[in-house]
């Protein structure tokens, strides 16, 4: 398989690291040194898309990456998100474009660079027009803040929007086997405008890895906990298709998740996943997931097996999907 993949115009290798996990968002989070230890060996493995964001442990997360990689700048392509913060203790989204400025400003001294290669708007606040979200982030493009737009969580007709304002360089959105809703609209748009399609959660929130044993062992922080694919019942029937993934997998000699994800690569060298882990094995797990080849005829019956219509639950809980913006399919 290629090496690399184009985002803007830029060489990125094809699996980047989604940095949100050593920082929050699945139990207890890891100690300094042991997240310094995995930034700096995917670093060494040839990782060359680092994403991170404001929201992510509330700045914390691009603290560490800051503090981590800005010595090695050079060697890595950078990519952040505003437009989600904390404030008052509590979580905000605000895409006024006062506030864009302001964050981005906080984003670049947390993360100690003089520029990002790639901001996103995390999430469309709705109160705000997308144009003047994307105007906002425009300027900053002018004024080397930041060097291309990205958008995360959105419909085609709002990526459409923005485009017409600025180039969106790359989209962010859930993208695995098992949720596929980028596929309705989102992915179609972005090859028609020459954006990337940035997967997160590539692995399905580790089920696709086949790591997950129960619902119940999840930790209480664990914001899976709150998610209904993650539900008892749901968990349960989604466990039986892993059969299937487990399968393919010993014929192709990986793991289930080095499958899941070469299955990714497979939909287009468009489309960039960033699995997170917290784990040095499981990192150099996911990358050698690039030597993964399947057919494809093996990549069309997984497809199939894993159709919107067999997976139990959504993948948000009502709140988080009236935030964002998303084609969806629907419930089984």
């Amino acid at each position: 398989m290629t090496q690399t993949r184009m985002i803007a115009g830029m060489p990125v290798f094809p699996i980047g690291l989604g940095c949100m996990g050593l920082s929050h968002g699945y139990g207890q989070a890891v100690t300094p040194e042991q997240a310094q230890a995995l930034l700096l060996r995917a670093l060494d493995l040839g990782v060359t898309l680092f994403d991170t964001a404001a929201l992510y442990g509330f700045g914390h997360n691009e603290e560490l990456v800051g503090r981590v990689l800005s010595p090695h700048r050079s060697r890595f392509f950078l990519a952040s998100k505003c437009g989600i913060f904390k404030e008052d203790g509590k979580r905000r989204i605000d895409g006024r474009p006062e506030t864009l400025r302001r964050t981005c400003e906080d984003s670049l001294r947390r993360l100690r660079t003089d520029v990002i290669d790639l901001y996103y708007l995390h999430r469309w606040d709705k109160a705000v027009p997308i144009e003047d979200s994307i105007g906002a982030l425009a300027d900053l493009v002018q004024a080397g803040k930041i060097r291309h737009i990205g958008l995360s969580e959105v419909s085609a007709a709002t990526l459409r929007r923005a485009h017409a304002v600025h180039p969106i360089a790359a989209v962010q959105s859930e993208y695995s086997l098992w949720s596929r809703n980028v596929e309705l609209a989102v992915l179609q748009a972005c090859r028609e405008l020459g954006a990337a399609l940035v997967a997160f959660s590539p692995l399905g929130r580790a089920f696709l890895a086949d790591g997950l044993s129960s619902a119940a062992s999840l930790a209480d922080t664990d914001l899976r906990r709150n998610m209904p694919r993650f539900q008892a019942d749901a968990f349960l029937r989604n466990q039986a298709l892993l059969a299937l993934l487990r399968d393919h997998a010993r014929e192709q000699a990986c793991t289930p998740g080095q499958l899941a994800l070469a299955w990714l690569l497979h939909q287009g060298p468009d489309i960039v996943p960033i699995p997170g882990t917290t784990d040095l094995a499981h990192l150099q797990e996911n990358l050698a997931a690039v030597n993964v080849t399947p057919d494809d005829a093996l990549c069309a019956e997984l497809a199939a097996h894993f159709r919107h219509d067999r997976i139990a639950g959504d993948r948000y809980g009502p709140a988080t999907l009236a935030e964002i913006d998303t084609e969806s399919f629907p419930l089984a």
